[in-house]
């Protein structure tokens, strides 16, 4: 697939403009053609700022696991998978704390976007990453139930294998206490043992 389409198609997202509740900009991810792609929640407020997903706190955790699992740095991991997401703004901050969760139909609203991104990277293994990403995925199950296994999944027409991952947020203790953090260990194993893994350039 050539580069020059996902390129198109990042052009076309950065003009997005279907939910008026989110904010700008969009973020995005590198336009690599990957056969992982790994799918976060939504942006917080600092990622926008520095124009890139997971540029704060969660992803300095997010890129540790990889170093540790598949000896990838962040540069590696941003240059090696395509990085999508649930919702690709910020959505705002929650009245009582924290950002807000993003409405159903933002949801769907921005799933174009990713359906599309499946048509064209044609990914065998997606990697969720969170609940609200796992939940575009599979149904709904406690994190011990999913995390340090692997699915296959069906998205836009097209099979992929899935690896889902909790969020690697300072605000939840899952993945840094048991049973999280042996099932994190799990699947990170699978992710660092899967044939796009080990055929990454």
């Amino acid at each position: 697939m050539p580069a020059k389409a996902i390129e198109k198609h990042q052009a076309e997202l950065l003009n997005c403009t279907r939910c008026p509740r989110m904010h700008k900009p969009v973020v995005v991810g590198r336009p690599v053609t990957s056969s992982i792609m790994l799918v976060g929640q939504a942006p917080g407020d600092k990622e926008p700022v520095l124009g890139r997903p997971f540029a704060w706190t969660a992803g300095k955790t997010l890129f540790k696991w990889f170093s540790g699992a598949l000896g990838w740095d962040e540069e590696q991991v941003r240059s090696r998978i395509y990085f999508a997401a649930v919702c690709r703004c910020f959505p705002g901050k929650h009245p009582k704390g924290g950002d807000r969760v993003p409405e159903p139909e933002e949801i769907e609203a921005c799933s174009h976007w990713l359906e599309r991104e499946f048509r064209l990277l044609k990914p065998d293994l997606v990697i969720p990453v969170g609940k609200l990403a796992i939940g575009r995925f599979l149904e709904p199950a406690p994190l011990q139930e999913i995390v340090g296994r692997s699915f296959r999944v069906i998205l836009a027409g097209r099979e992929a294998d899935c690896i889902p991952l909790p969020h690697p947020s300072g605000a939840s203790p899952w993945h840094r206490m048991e049973p999280g953090k042996t099932l994190l260990g799990r699947g990170l194993r699978l992710i660092a043992a899967h044939p796009s893994a080990k055929l990454a350039p």
